[in-house]
């Protein structure tokens, strides 16, 4: 287990999360959004048809959660001012219909088994609270109490079984462990034998602080979202998974840029002993076969970048509230995405992989 010295990052990550606009040293939301950037399109009539939008990554602060991080110095700003009202008032103002709420980093990774089997407990009792008092409004991811495999083995079960919740949420990496080490291979067994949705968000990592005078959000962030894919893959247990529904933050971080490391280079260096198990094929296929959310990737730059890689099917609508605002990230996929691939990344893609939302 971690001290709270250990977890709390380098010099610039406590910065960071004492900038007032938050711990991704945030754009401001652009000013005077047009209203047709988050309605739906216009129809002959001049009527506005209703779009259904489903946020797959819209993160909440239960209660019990934010002051056990705020004693080890990992909140931020819009964790500690965030309420179910904001959220609420977000989600209206950018016509989105259900988010599914999740946590950010830390998660729970900072507490020892059993302070975070009560508190993974208590967070996800808050989440199925919200839910049952704002009907279709949220869903949410499983709070896991990672990395402690036993206790994230019985959270599962009350949390999928009794408090039905949307999938489970996990942290890109617990420690210097990512998602494909043998020591989660029995979480990741059960999730795959319940057919279940794995969604991601990445994290701070002990291996890389102090880089560049940058605070983690702006370069680790994405680059911790790319090692946990590669891990997945490259270690065999992406191809053991095959019925774990993977969602990764943010467009895959930084995966895309590195396609032709991960498809020609790795399966060909003779340095990287499982080389000659894997296809440029083989890659590929695990690449297009996972999900990838548009938060803070709804620009043309990286959404040109991703849909070259995989279908337009594998792409999900996320705002990353309360650290972006909702009606930008609307508005950079409407500007990108038309038609049915528009009306297929804003709710049908998350309605397939959690049917309940379909509707």
């Amino acid at each position: 287990m971690k001290s709270a010295n250990d977890w709390r990052g380098c010099a610039c990550c406590n910065a960071a999360n004492r900038v007032t606009l938050g711990r991704r040293g945030l754009l401001k939301g652009t000013a005077g959004l047009a209203a047709s950037a988050v309605a739906g399109p216009v129809l002959a009539q001049g009527a506005v048809a209703k779009p259904q939008r489903i946020d797959v990554h819209h993160h909440l602060s239960p209660p019990s959660w934010l002051p056990a991080v705020k004693k080890v110095g990992l909140d931020s700003p819009p964790a500690n001012n965030w309420t179910v009202e904001k959220s609420l008032a977000e989600m209206d103002r950018a016509g989105i219909d259900t988010s599914i709420l999740s946590l950010t980093q830390p998660a729970l990774g900072f507490l020892g088994p059993k302070e975070a089997a009560a508190m993974a407990r208590d967070c996800n009792e808050f989440a199925r609270g919200l839910a049952d008092r704002h009907p279709g409004r949220f869903g949410f991811f499983a709070i896991l109490p990672m990395p402690h495999v036993d206790e994230t083995l019985t959270e599962i079960a009350y949390a999928l079984d009794v408090l039905k919740a949307d999938g489970v949420g996990f942290m890109t990496n617990y420690g210097m462990k990512w998602l494909g080490h043998p020591d989660f291979m029995p979480v990741m067994q059960e999730l795959n034998r319940r057919k279940a949705v794995a969604y991601t968000h990445p994290n701070n990592v002990d291996c890389c602080v102090n880089l560049a005078g940058l605070p983690s959000v702006a370069i680790e962030y994405g680059t911790d979202t790319t090692r946990t894919i590669g891990d997945l893959i490259f270690s065999g247990a992406a191809a053991k998974l095959a019925d774990v529904e993977f969602i990764f933050s943010h467009g895959g971080g930084t995966v895309t840029s590195l396609v032709e490391r991960f498809t020609i280079q790795l399966p060909s260096y003779p340095a990287f002993p499982q080389g000659k198990a894997f296809t440029a094929e083989g890659v590929m296929a695990q690449l297009r076969r996972f999900h990838y959310d548009t938060a803070q990737a709804s620009n043309p730059i990286i959404l040109s970048a991703l849909t070259k890689m995989v279908a337009t099917s594998q792409i999900l609508f996320g705002t990353d509230y309360p650290y972006r605002t909702a009606p930008e990230q609307v508005a950079g996929i409407r500007a990108f995405f038309k038609d049915a691939d528009l009306a297929a990344v804003e709710h049908g893609n998350a309605a397939r992989l959690m049917p309940r939302w379909a509707a």
